[in-house]
C-alpha cells in the first residue's frame, strides 16, 4: 500500500529553516564565485577542480556530479587542461575510457580554492566543535533524506 504525499503545509518553523538554508547557500555560492574568480576560474571550473583533486573522473561521472551535460564537462575540462591544471589520462581499469585528473599545479589551487572560502571559515569557527560536529550530522542526515 502506498503512502500518501505528505500535503500538509509547513509550520512556521519549518519556514525559517528552509529560509535560512537559502541564505546559507546563497552566501556559499556568493563566497566561492569571488574566491573562483581571484584565481581567474569560473565557479563551475572551480567546482570540476575541487572534484578532481580528491580523485581522477570519468567525464559521464564529473558530468553527474556537476548536473549537466558531458559535452560541457568536456569543455570546462579542455579550458583548465589549457592552464595547466587537469589532464586527462586512460583509465588503468578500462583503457577505452579517459580520466580527468587534477595536476599538482590543480590540487594547490583546489587548496586554495577551499582555504580561501571567508563564508565557510569564519562563521564555522564560531561554532564549538560540539556544534560543528552536531551541524555536520544534521546536514548528512538531511542529505541522505531525499
Amino acid at each position: 500500500m502506498a503512502t500518501a504525499p505528505n500535503t500538509r503545509r509547513p509550520d512556521a518553523l519549518t519556514l525559517e529553516v528552509i529560509e535560512l538554508i537559502g541564505d546559507v547557500v546563497a552566501r556559499f555560492h556568493e563566497d566561492y564565485e569571488d574566491t573562483a574568480g581571484a584565481h581567474a576560474l569560473t565557479g563551475a571550473q572551480a567546482r570540476l577542480l575541487s572534484l578532481l583533486s580528491l580523485e581522477p573522473l570519468p567525464m559521464r561521472k564529473l558530468a553527474q556530479k556537476l548536473k549537466c551535460e558531458p559535452s560541457n564537462v568536456t569543455g570546462i575540462v579542455d579550458r583548465l587542461e589549457v592552464r595547466g591544471l587537469v589532464e586527462r589520462r586512460p583509465d588503468p581499469a578500462d583503457r577505452r575510457v579517459k580520466l580527468a585528473a587534477a595536476t599538482e599545479e590543480g590540487r594547490r589551487v583546489a587548496r586554495e580554492l577551499r582555504e580561501g572560502l571567508r563564508f565557510a571559515r569564519e562563521p564555522l569557527a564560531a561554532l564549538s566543535e560540539g556544534e560543528r560536529l552536531a551541524l555536520r550530522d544534521l546536514l548528512r542526515r538531511m542529505a541522505g533524506a531525499s
